[in-house]
């Protein structure tokens, strides 16, 4: 897969483009997560270098993600608990995969250069045991990229938003009464609500990392300083992106 030499830039346009993609995520699953991964890659390469790192992304499914980082020189380890989400996109698993959980993850202590992980956290029971494994398989001066959609960002019932301000298993209900079948993205079962707030409290109580960037991941630089808001930033950010440095 080839990949763009343009310098990753938080731009208006840039947003604008991914919102606009969101729309193709179930219909056409490869133009959006293609155009997500090489934004992602891009974004991450700002803050560390990937050509030549051993990187693991967990909760990586089909390998969207594992296969541009791989493009830009990345040597790749895709982690996941689901052998049939791993195998959707062409019947097989993606090189370098790696069956076992987020919540345990199946590699050693301090063993990866780089532990990235995208929209993942909010569908684990137990988030902040995620991050912290995270953080655990990532050697000193590695880098975690952890990003997630925040509960009370308007897609934060994913695909029963916005009914799920009005409650997580009432908007479940109402996608199921409509569509005969329920969501993929089950309150409760495969999607929990997650918070900004949760989040940076968490990283800051971390002694064994420094929080480098804390950002809304699909807002333009201007935007950033939305997650000092509280309250706000809860339904602005949209997807809240943390980048940690391993102590």
């Amino acid at each position: 897969m080839e990949t763009s030499n343009v310098p990753f830039r938080a731009t208006l346009d840039r947003s604008i483009r991914l919102l606009a993609a969101f729309r193709k995520e179930q219909t056409d699953p490869d133009f959006f997560y293609g155009m997500l991964a090489r934004d992602t890659a891009a974004q991450l390469a700002t803050y560390t270098a990937l050509a030549g790192a051993l990187v693991a992304d967990v909760g990586g499914g089909p390998g969207y993600f594992t296969e541009v980082l791989r493009a830009h020189g990345a040597r790749t380890l895709c982690v996941d608990c689901d052998a049939g989400e791993m195998m959707a996109r062409d019947g097989a698993v993606p090189e370098g995969a790696v069956l076992g959980s987020a919540l345990d993850i199946p590699l050693r202590d301090g063993s990866v250069d780089v532990c990235f992980s995208s929209n993942v956290l909010e569908h684990v029971p137990d988030p902040w045991r995620m991050a912290g494994e995270m953080l655990r398989v990532t050697r000193p001066g590695g880098v975690v990229y952890l990003s997630f959609t925040n509960w009370l960002s308007p897609w934060g019932g994913h695909e029963t938003s916005p009914w799920h301000y009005l409650g997580g298993h009432r908007a479940a209900g109402r996608y199921t009464r409509r569509r005969g079948h329920r969501p993929k993205n089950v309150y409760g079962e495969s999607l929990y609500p997650v918070s900004v707030a949760g989040a940076l409290r968490w990283a800051r109580s971390r002694r064994d990392a420094e929080v480098l960037d804390a950002r809304p991941r699909y807002h333009p630089e201007w935007a950033t300083g939305v997650v000092r808001l509280p309250g706000v930033r809860e339904i602005v950010t949209w997807n809240l992106l943390l980048v940690l440095r391993r102590r």
